[in-house]
């Protein structure tokens, strides 16, 4: 099991060996991250106890995430992998029960269904062939589909800063292209192109979360 665990990991196009530094472009990309949480981290709080327990939760995840990451990005081993998949995985979870509950206002019966809904989409995602776009879709198929789903929401229902969840997708779509592209590039790009995944999550993880905290509003 602990041998699994430090077993090397090589996804990506700038990665050519074991070493701490061999993905140093990747790795420092992961600062989009901690950017994003330390300017999440200065917005005005919404009212209301919860709300503000759930805004403080989510800007610590862009943190994790990033953390996560660069430790994939260096290290290079299984257990990295873990520490950099598993953030991401519940963040997402996380932003959706939160959203449902203070932006949309549905109770936690409602919520529950539309989590485990989303596990349920992940999960059929996660049945698609990984050659596909370079894993992207079964990674991240359902996360796009839903960020989408609430960002048309979120427009209709004329939230505050509207387009927030929409420009989110829009950016998202992007980070997906270019991350689908990092080995497809590699033999005239050395370094690929996932740093570019990295900058752009940031600024979605930026946005996402943002679209929360100015939203949710006031209760308990």
């Amino acid at each position: 099991m602990t041998a699994s665990l430090l077993a090397p990991v090589d996804l990506y196009c700038e990665r050519l060996g074991t070493a701490f530094w061999a993905e140093p472009v990747n790795a420092l990309s992961n600062l989009a991250f901690l950017l994003a949480a330390y300017f999440l981290w200065r917005l005005p709080l919404p009212q209301g106890r919860s709300a503000v327990v759930m805004s403080r939760i989510l800007m610590l995840m862009v943190a994790v995430i990033g953390v996560g990451s660069f430790l994939f990005h260096t290290v290079a081993q299984r257990w990295a992998l873990f520490a950099d998949v598993i953030p991401i995985s519940v963040y997402q979870v996380l932003f959706l029960a939160f959203y449902l509950r203070k932006v949309a206002r549905r109770n936690w019966l409602v919520t529950l269904g539309w989590v485990l809904f989303f596990f349920v989409v992940t999960y059929g995602a996660g049945r698609l062939p990984e050659q596909w776009l370079n894993g992207s879709v079964a990674s991240y198929g359902s996360a796009w589909l839903f960020i989408g789903g609430l960002g048309v929401y979120h427009w209709r229902m004329r939230k505050t800063e509207p387009m927030a969840l929409l420009l989110a997708t829009g950016v998202f779509t992007l980070s997906l292209v270019l991350r689908s592209m990092d080995m497809a590039v590699c033999p005239s790009i050395s370094i690929g192109t996932h740093m570019f995944w990295h900058l752009l999550n940031g600024v979605v993880l930026y946005l996402t979360t943002r679209a929360f905290v100015r939203n949710a509003g006031s209760g308990p």
